[in-house]
């Protein structure tokens, strides 16, 4: 078997090409034998009725012996033999030396005199002959009913040299034709195969430039592998430039609080900060320390759910009961950062407290609920982070029908804020990795707890909005299927 795709396409066509002649000689060398065996026949039928007259002629048997043997001698330039056939069908009257039926020849009870019949037969040389077989005589006589004629069956040679002559023509008719039609078909797939074989070499060197989509010729599977080749391409380059970006985002990340940490590490270390400076020098660091370890967790965790290694547990969820737990868990950091934090759920125009469960009947969903609780965590903390004292950050869930992209019936739930909103362009990058709206990105969070919200939203079937209130304030959705 060739190695190429190339060499295969052409062996392929090369061999079907061999199994078509070898179809076709044996289809005409079939024909061309039936039409010979029948031309002798045909021929040996026509002798015989130029016969006919004078063997009819022959009154009584004796003279119908004399005739054949006249016929004999005419014909005998010409090898064919000539015999009489008894009413049983056997050979009588065989000239010397002639070979004679092995097998009686059948004469059918209907036929008529003057009737010729053809066939093969085999006879005492071991050979094929092909025969005609005049009939004389009624089936009640008593004497010779018929003459034949027959003559060795040479249709097999004669068609073998037909096709010798013929077979030829077709080949070298199909080589010529065929050869650019398979070198036409191996070229229009082979080469934008290695077309896709050198783009993916280019597309495994990180430092190669986007190059221009392939165009999409060839085959029409050849045509889609194109095509989800340039689709490749292109979110390979767009992966790579998140990549760069992430990288960037990492060191900036990672810069200030080893910073801070080296910095404080080096005065206490040369006796520099002492006393209340060596505490506020310690307390830094442990603060640096804790925001490091929350921002490799959770980079821990984006990739977990982008590779689902963190499976969701689904359970029946009361939205009113998880916001009501939200508040909760986070009254303490709300009345220290001077907020007010509370939380309602709406069914159907119904509104009321979380606490309130009876208004809330009927709203509820399957899902995680270390997930859910994550999620509101994650948008609380950063609500709290931007209102000013005496702000006020607003839990709601409700129930939406095909909202967000989302189909079907599903809950929303929602954190909203009265602070200064997201910046130009932020609703669309809320989402992104260690992206804040603060540019000096100085602040306590990691840049990913949106990140988070959207991947936890994404595994539930879901998504994640965000949006900028009027006159002031923002809205962080997550929308999950029920």
């Amino acid at each position: 078997m060739p190695a190429s795709l190339r060499g295969r396409i052409i062996g392929t066509i090369a061999l079907l090409a061999i199994v078509l002649w070898l179809a076709i000689g044996a289809t005409l060398f079939v024909v061309l034998r039936t039409l010979h065996a029948e031309e002798t026949s045909s021929g040996l039928a026509d002798i015989a009725q130029t016969f006919a007259v004078r063997v009819r002629a022959a009154v009584v048997d004796r003279e119908v012996r004399v005739v054949i043997a006249q016929i004999r001698a005419d014909v005998a330039g010409d090898a064919i033999t000539v015999h009489l056939l008894s009413p049983d069908g056997r050979a009588t009257d065989v000239g010397p030396g002639d070979p004679s039926p092995t097998e009686p020849i059948s004469i059918p009870a209907t036929a008529k005199v003057g009737d010729t019949l053809t066939g093969q037969a085999r006879f005492s040389d071991d050979q094929l002959h092909d025969y005609a077989a005049l009939v004389l005589r009624g089936p009640n006589s008593t004497v010779a009913r018929a003459v034949l004629l027959s003559a060795v069956d040479r249709s097999g040679a004669e068609a073998i040299r037909d096709l010798t002559r013929t077979l030829p023509i077709v080949i070298v008719v199909t080589i010529l034709l065929g050869t650019p039609l398979a070198l036409l078909l191996a070229r229009s797939v082979v080469r934008p195969l290695d077309r896709l074989a050198r783009r993916a070499s280019q597309l495994v060197d990180p430092a190669a430039p986007l190059p221009e989509p392939l165009p999409l010729e060839g085959p029409r599977e050849v045509r889609e592998l194109t095509g989800r080749v340039n689709v490749l391409a292109e979110e390979l380059a767009r992966t790579r430039a998140r990549e760069s970006e992430l990288l960037a985002d990492l060191r900036h990340d990672l810069r200030t609080p080893l910073t801070v940490i080296g910095g404080y590490a080096a005065a206490l270390a040369d006796g520099t900060a002492t006393g209340d400076a060596a505490e506020r020098a310690a307390a830094a660091i442990a603060e640096e320390t804790d925001r490091l370890d929350r921002l490799v967790g959770e980079l821990g965790a984006l990739d977990r759910l982008r590779t689902g290694a963190d499976s969701l547990r689904l359970e029946p969820i009361d939205p009113a009961a998880v916001l009501a737990a939200t508040v909760d868990r986070f009254a303490p950091g709300a009345a220290a950062a001077g907020a007010t934090l509370t939380a309602e759920t709406i069914e159907a125009g119904a509104a009321g407290a979380a606490g309130e469960r009876a208004e809330g009947r009927g709203l509820a969903l399957a899902a995680d609920r270390t997930a859910l609780d994550r999620i509101l965590g994650n948008l609380v903390e950063n609500a709290l982070a931007v209102v000013a004292p005496g702000g006020s950050v607003r839990l709601e869930a409700r129930r939406v029908e095909d909202a967000g992209g989302v189909a079907g019936p599903a809950i929303a739930f929602s954190v909203s804020d009265d602070g200064p909103g997201f910046g130009p362009g932020g609703t669309s990058r809320a989402f992104e990795r260690f992206y804040r709206g603060d540019p000096s990105r100085s602040g306590p969070g990691s840049g990913l707890g949106l990140s988070i919200v959207r991947e936890l939203a994404i595994a539930h079937g879901g998504t994640a909005l965000a949006e900028n209130l009027s006159p002031r304030g923002a809205r962080v959705s997550v929308i999950l299927p029920i």
